[in-house]
């Protein structure tokens, strides 16, 4: 499978977390959440379309594909996980979530399934 680019990941967490928040998801909903400008989303969104992980349909509703609610999933999924993590050492909420954001797309599967086994006991 190809790697997908960090800020693409980026991008379907901050859509599938507003999914979850909203129901409803907008380019403009996802220009608030990312803090990024209008031209960068649709560039974005463009390529992501393009790749298969979203459409976004007549009503700009931006609806992810199987392969994007997939891919969101699983990095909202790391996202949590390391956070909860980096807490349980005594990491204030504010930067576990700062770093888990940094360090959900680097991790390796073994580092990320040692962290979910500790988490488990």
């Amino acid at each position: 499978m190809k790697k997908v680019h960090e800020s693409s990941e980026d991008y379907l967490e901050a859509i599938l977390k507003l999914h979850f928040e909203k129901g409803e998801v907008h380019a403009i909903d996802v220009v608030n959440d990312l803090g990024v400008s209008k031209p960068s989303v649709s560039v974005a969104l463009k390529h992501l379309s393009e790749e298969g992980y979203l459409t976004v349909d007549e009503f700009r509703h931006i609806i992810l594909s199987r392969k994007g609610q997939e891919l969101a999933s699983r990095i909202l999924n790391r996202h949590v996980t390391i956070a909860s993590f980096l807490e349980k050492l005594g990491v204030s909420e504010e930067n576990a979530l700062l770093d888990a954001c940094k360090m959900e797309h680097d991790i390796s599967e073994e580092s990320f399934a040692r962290i979910q086994d500790f988490l488990k006991k």
